[in-house]
């Protein structure tokens, strides 16, 4: 990861890309650039076969920079940076502050890209690129700018581990309310986790955790259950609510109001009278309880 910073003081963690796919990118673009420059060259040669020597190395000339120097410079001015080798490839070429390249930053890149790719057939550039941290060649450092990499893999999210079928149901009445993300967040990352950890270190750890969400919940911590165990079983729970929650909500939006009826049959007045029902006394005022939470009663082992 680079961490190029934007003129914000933003931090921006990009993957600056490699000799071997930057070779690849540059040989697709030289090889669709060749190949217009031969076939142009020899329709040149065709239609000024009557002109003088002179006249026909100035048309070589203009159409050698046209074509392998004036066009690359146009595609990835307009393109911000992505030619088309880059874009099969997956990459792109950057400013250092991470913003997209302008005319005059493909103008020296492209500028010294006859010296370095072709003039010298790549060498210098390889070598630069090798030398060099972030993989860049000597026109992006006079250039400013990198050349970074599009499409990163991403990352598997592995699966939270099931609790122990003795635990289930166990904790529906939980209070999970006042438990942070940034507490879910631990605890889910320690059980994705939990079987590269060493034993002793990952067992301190989840009697740390399981504390934590105890002092949280307000409940006292229950006996015989192992800290990993209650952790699997607090976050299947946590699971369970939120899929019932966007369940019950996608089927009150998918629900329709009941049709009218089609004729309205009349109800009689009735007469006034003292209601049937009498209101019930209201209650005395109950002051809640309480309840302080205890301390976390999960120890790692000695």
């Amino acid at each position: 990861m680079s961490d190029l910073v934007t003129g914000d003081a933003v931090v921006l963690g990009l993957r600056p890309a490699r000799l071997p796919s930057r070779a690849l990118a540059i040989l697709l673009d030289l090889a669709l650039y060749v190949t217009a420059y031969v076939l142009i060259g020899v329709g040149l040669t065709l239609a000024t076969a009557s002109l003088d020597p002179a006249a026909q190395a100035a048309i070589a000339v203009a159409s050698f920079l046209l074509l392998l120097v004036g066009i690359p410079i146009a595609v990835e001015t307009l393109s911000h940076g992505r030619s088309l080798g880059k874009l099969a490839c997956g990459l792109r070429v950057v400013r250092d502050d991470g913003g997209p390249i302008r005319f005059r930053h493909a103008l020296v890149r492209g500028a010294l890209g006859v010296v370095e790719l072709l003039l010298t057939f790549g060498t210098v550039a390889a070598i630069a690129s090798l030398v060099s941290v972030r993989g860049r060649r000597l026109g992006d450092v006079f250039a400013g700018t990198l050349v970074v990499r599009e499409r990163v893999p991403g990352a598997r999210v592995m699966p939270v581990p099931p609790p122990p079928p003795w635990l289930a149901g166990r904790f529906t009445q939980l209070d999970l309310s006042a438990v942070p993300d940034g507490l879910w967040l631990a605890i889910r990352q320690y059980l994705t986790r939990m079987n590269q950890l060493d034993p002793q270190v990952g067992a301190a750890m989840a009697a740390r955790l399981a504390d934590d969400l105890v002092a949280r919940t307000g409940a006292p911590p229950p006996a015989g259950v192992p800290a990993a165990a209650y952790l699997m079983a607090v976050v299947h729970e946590r699971q369970s609510r939120d899929a019932a929650r966007a369940f019950h909500a996608a089927a009150a939006a998918g629900a329709s109001p009941p049709a009218p009826f089609a004729h309205a049959v009349p109800v009689p007045p009735v007469a006034p009278g003292p209601s049937p029902y009498v209101a019930p006394a209201p209650a005395a005022p109950v002051a809640p309880a309480v309840e302080t939470p205890r301390a976390g009663g999960f120890a790692p082992p000695a």
